[in-house]
């Protein structure tokens, strides 16, 4: 006779009443890397592509050369907006001041002057609608999205309208981002391109 193993119990948090707080991210045990606090519940993510990490790569890179001595370049990093809203941009530019401790594990939105997020599949509508509506809300000047367009990046760029904390497109970039704020910066964007991806089409 066969004996079915027993289902085993899930391991999922549970929720207390009223959810998550941005409190509990640094307090509950084994949450996988780079979970979320998003309106009080924890979103956790999925395993990312080749052109996602190359994006984060080539912003975090290309800004720590270009931003001033007072500003911070930090990638996968969470910010507070609130006590039910702990995002991790993909990549943030902050005030330098905002880092205070080397194992501190977030700091505050009102610190950060650019955020960017490198869309996924499965992060379409909270980085196109959920994240960037509360980042504005927070004060943040300037959100760029970045997207994925058949292997090529393409980058939507938006300012914060200080009397309505509503974002306002200012541009959308395909090959190269150039723009001076928060500070000036020429990016080939075509560089996020695979070595192989390159070289095929050359």
């Amino acid at each position: 006779m066969s004996v079915l193993p027993e289902a085993s119990e899930p391991s999922w948090p549970i929720p207390p009443a009223g959810g998550w707080t941005a409190d509990d991210l640094d307090r509950l045990p084994n949450l996988p890397p780079h979970t979320e606090l998003i309106d009080g519940s924890l979103v956790f993510v999925s395993p990312q592509t080749v052109f996602h990490t190359r994006a984060v790569s080539f912003f975090e890179r290309q800004l720590e050369a270009a931003a001033p001595p007072d500003l911070e370049v930090i990638r996968e990093f969470t910010i507070d907006i609130d006590w039910q809203n702990r995002p991790e941009p993909d990549v943030v530019v902050v005030r330098g001041g905002a880092i205070v401790d080397p194992e501190q594990t977030r700091i505050p939105a009102s610190s950060v002057t650019l955020a960017i997020e490198v869309v996924s599949p499965e992060s379409v509508s909270r980085d196109r609608e959920t994240k960037p509506t509360k980042y504005a809300r927070a004060g943040i000047p300037y959100y760029w999205r970045v997207e994925n367009d058949k292997g090529r990046a393409v980058v939507y760029v938006f300012e914060l309208e200080p009397a309505t904390r509503v974002y306002t497109p200012t541009g959308i970039f395909h090959e190269r981002l150039k723009t001076s704020v928060p500070f000036p910066v020429d990016l080939d964007l075509t560089a996020i391109t695979s070595r192989r991806g390159a070289a095929q089409e050359g």
